[in-house]
């Protein structure tokens, strides 16, 4: 007769499930950041920008995040954020409203007209500037940077003098200035190097109005509509097409949702379909969850996913291993004895606008909706990344295992498991409340935990 496995589940999978499970709150929950977490690098009237504080000084679990940052950038219709550069690639993603973006070249200069789920990549040292060219909705976009330099930290350089930072130009010398522009001293700082608000009143004749918002703004400019007209000449409209592009914009939506029903969407874009992410191995996921909801549990096999809620509240429910953080630092013969027992540990977090979820390869996860919830996913490693559900008609890794091993690994028989796993009729999304069962005329809840207990 076969023995049954002592442990529930997941014993092939590299997770033990032990009868206790304890749930995190917020606050001890290293997965997990709060929109407050960005910290303020400007804010004007016009704007914002924020910063989100580095994933490996949360938790030694987020090493290999190290040198991905999270940069949120928000401006009011018609501002403009000044022509500079970064020592960091970045990858833009367009949250809502619209834009035009200005990207230069050695020799030309190529223009784009943007809209809610438009990304692009903007090599390190690449001079752009963004401009908000709607009339009434803000501009909100979030770049996921990767500075070349030094691991997590990057710098930005102005092309144009302010108050609050000086223009590049301003470091050189006089003489090395006066032979680049072949000009005296003089011309060159009245121009160029002149701080705004030093700037006398008669020296601005008939573009007063335009230099004072500059004055005034500081970053993030206020412009006119006929500026942004102006700006919007020649300009390229994103490409739906699902041919991909080394250089312009792609939308998430150039191609069909990998995962659809009436409880949601998944739409992802991977580098091996995708040449502006590949060589960052990285990839790009849109997911929309509808109200009441539910992101059938599941795990990545290599990638890390950051997930920013873009709009919409929900709850996620992320299951790790009990103080898995701290085990680490402990000696191996600390592990080999107190590491027979594992016990798993659910982190659980009430999810709104502009919260940030990490959720690291292999950690398995799922999300309910309690609003119509929508998902920005940056992964992080992600070139030959594998998706395993772990409950729904399709894509269950779980229903993959053969009869014999289901036999001894689980409390109940192979049969008793087949069946459990087909009354989920639903596959990657399903209804967030558990079904009911007519059998004669007493309803039965499906008892999903009797699985799944980790969740």
């Amino acid at each position: 007769m076969a023995i049954k496995a002592r442990f529930p589940l997941l014993v092939l999978l590299g997770i033990v499930f032990l009868a206790s499970v304890c749930a995190k709150s917020d606050k001890e929950n290293p997965f997990f950041f709060k929109s407050n977490n960005f910290q303020t690098l400007f804010k004007n009237e016009n704007g914002h920008v924020r910063l989100l504080q580095r994933f490996d000084k949360r938790s030694q679990l987020f090493e290999n995040l190290q040198n991905y940052r999270l940069v949120e950038y928000n401006s009011k219709p018609h501002t403009l954020f000044l022509p500079q550069h970064n020592d960091a690639d970045f990858i833009l993603v367009v949250l809502s409203g619209r834009a035009i973006l200005t990207v230069l070249n050695p020799n030309d200069r190529n223009t784009f007209k943007l809209e809610r789920g438009d990304t692009i990549k903007l090599p390190a040292g690449t001079i752009a500037y963004l401009a908000n060219r709607d009339d009434n909705e803000d501009l909100r976009v979030l770049d996921l940077a990767i500075p070349v330099n030094r691991p997590g930290q990057f710098q930005s350089f102005s092309l144009s003098g302010s108050e609050n930072q000086q223009s590049y130009f301003q470091g050189f010398s006089k003489k090395i200035l006066e032979a680049s522009f072949n000009s005296d001293y003089e011309e060159i700082e009245r121009v160029l190097l002149e701080e705004q608000e030093q700037k006398p009143k008669q020296r601005r004749g008939h573009k007063d109005r335009q230099q004072s918002q500059r004055q005034e703004a500081d970053v993030i400019v206020k412009i006119s509509r006929e500026q942004i007209e102006e700006l919007s000449k020649n300009a390229k409209s994103s490409s739906k097409r699902s041919v991909s592009s080394e250089s312009e914009p792609f939308n998430l939506r150039s191609r069909n949702p990998i995962y659809s029903n009436k409880y949601g969407n998944f739409f992802e874009i991977t580098p091996e379909k995708n040449p502006q992410l590949q060589d960052l191995d990285i990839s790009l996921n849109s997911v929309e969850i509808n109200e009441g909801s539910l992101l059938l549990p599941h795990f990545n096999s290599r990638a890390t996913v950051i997930l920013v809620v873009n709009e919409g509240k929900g709850e996620v429910e992320l299951v790790g291993l009990r103080n898995e953080n701290e085990q680490e630092n402990k000696k191996e013969d600390e592990e080999e004895e107190e590491d027979r027992n594992v016990q798993v540990q659910r982190f659980q977090s009430k999810l709104s606008s502009g919260d940030v979820v990490v959720i690291p390869a292999s950690h398995p996860f799922s999300i309910n909706a309690s609003s119509d919830l929508f998902l920005l996913g940056f992964g992080i490693n992600a070139q030959n990344n594998q998706r395993n559900f772990l409950a729904g008609e399709e894509d269950n890794v779980i229903s993959q295992i053969q009869r014999p091993v289901k036999e001894v690994a689980f409390p109940g028989s192979a049969e008793e498991v087949d069946r459990l796993l087909k009354n989920q009729r639903q596959s990657h999304f399903a209804n967030a409340q558990p079904q009911q069962k007519d059998e004669g005329s007493q309803k039965i809840r499906i008892p999903l935990s009797s699985i799944l207990g980790g969740f």
